[in-house]
């Protein structure tokens, strides 16, 4: 390597050093916070009622498609090539219906995420906003939720650099 790209690196790396170092930074555990919450952990209660109910209200429709299956087995040597073919389409039909009870009631946008945005999302705004709020009142400039995936969960506007790298990409 040659002097200019030892003095090029050691320049970055201080320059990075002294920009996080200037930075204030914090974690937090959010899932912890929520769960500390009476609140949370009661909308979690009623989450886990209302998909236990759903469950059960699939399982009972699954046992009906079984019980449609088995008396078809069972009288499949008596029909007729027609009501075989009437019985088989039924019994699909009736899978395909439970497979859509189950894609409406715990699917991506089903009914148990419309209820979890419902009963969490005001908990989780109050925790954020609490958050936003500490952020503010001890000067920081990141918070990090160190208990999951989602990372940044707060940052003041002045770090946000979009608009600068937007001017650049334009001037090409």
């Amino acid at each position: 390597m040659n002097i200019k790209k030892i003095i090029s690196t050691v320049s970055l790396l201080l320059a990075v050093t002294v920009f996080v170092s200037a930075q204030r930074i914090a974690v937090v555990d959010v899932t912890a916070l929520l769960e500390d919450l009476p609140e949370y952990q009661k909308a979690q209660e009623q989450l886990d009622k209302v998909a236990t109910s759903w469950r059960q209200e699939i399982a009972q429709e699954q046992d009906k498609v079984k019980g449609m299956y088995s008396k078809y087995q069972a009288e499949q040597v008596l029909l007729s090539e027609e009501m075989k073919k009437t019985r088989e389409d039924e019994i699909m039909n009736k899978e395909k219906e439970v497979r859509e009870l189950q894609r409406t009631k715990f699917g991506p946008e089903g009914a148990l995420f419309k209820k979890r945005e419902e009963l969490v999302k005001p908990i989780q705004d109050k925790v954020y906003s609490a958050i936003k709020r500490f952020a503010e009142d001890k000067g920081l400039d990141f918070i990090f939720d160190k208990g999951s995936a989602s990372g940044l969960i707060f940052t003041d506007a002045r770090n946000d650099k979009t608009e600068d790298i937007k001017a650049i990409l334009t001037k090409g």
